[in-house]
């Protein structure tokens, strides 16, 4: 039997728990996705009951790398201008905090909410999670990187350095390859974050072994 119910709108899907809620996991999706992507992922975690989960869908824009064809995407990426999409990173990354302040408006506490993405939606994750004037339960990044590390001493918040981050990587990743996602890994190290690294034989996935890790962790955050 289903943990959830679940309903769709314009812009997101929603899993609400059958029972009274914990905590609420707010999960984006990749480039050329939508939040249907890992809607069926939820079912195969092993976590506490009580969890709501929230996948937004990106807006719909021109995505240089893709020849400018349009689909959903968190940002631009144009692999000549790295820093291109910062525009639209920070606009991505406020909306995120809207869906974060739906939460609080709900009845949540930000040590209830972990902002999670994975590719692109985990550089928003991240975005968001490291600049937060709250101290949220926690950033679950995958197969992802930090956008600009070079300057993110300058933006990071204290009550950010108390969020848990979990990050994961395919060491056969095609499409961001384990470097830049170790890269960010260290400038957070460096920054005194607490990261839990994980890294697995996959490309630019989720595997079966890393959902177990995801189960983990997410138990940790809502069992304390």
């Amino acid at each position: 039997m289903s943990k959830h119910s679940i309903t769709e709108s314009d812009d997101q899907i929603l899993a609400e728990p059958t029972v009274d809620p914990i905590g609420a996991v707010i999960w984006l999706h990749g480039l050329g996705a939508d939040g249907h992507d890992f809607v069926p992922v939820i079912e195969e975690l092993n976590i506490p009951d009580g969890l709501r989960f929230v996948f937004p869908h990106a807006d719909v824009r021109p995505v240089t790398i893709n020849g400018g064809a349009e689909m959903r995407a968190w940002y631009d990426i144009d692999m000549s201008a790295p820093l291109a999409g910062t525009e639209d990173i920070r606009e991505s990354a406020q909306r995120l905090e809207s869906l974060v302040q739906t939460q609080l408006d709900a009845g949540l506490k930000a040590h209830q909410i972990v902002v999670a993405g994975f590719s692109q939606g985990g550089v928003i994750a991240l975005q968001h999670g490291l600049r937060s004037n709250r101290k949220l339960g926690g950033v679950m990044a995958l197969s992802t990187y930090v956008h600009d590390p070079e300057h993110l001493i300058d933006e990071i918040t204290l009550d950010s350095l108390d969020a848990p981050i979990f990050m994961a990587h395919g060491i056969a990743d095609p499409m961001i390859p384990i470097t830049r996602a170790i890269t960010s890994r260290e400038a957070l190290l460096g920054l005194n974050y607490q990261v839990e690294w994980h890294e697995y034989q996959m490309g630019h996935q989720v595997c079966v072994e890393e959902l177990h890790d995801i189960s983990s962790w997410l138990t940790q955050r809502f069992s304390q």
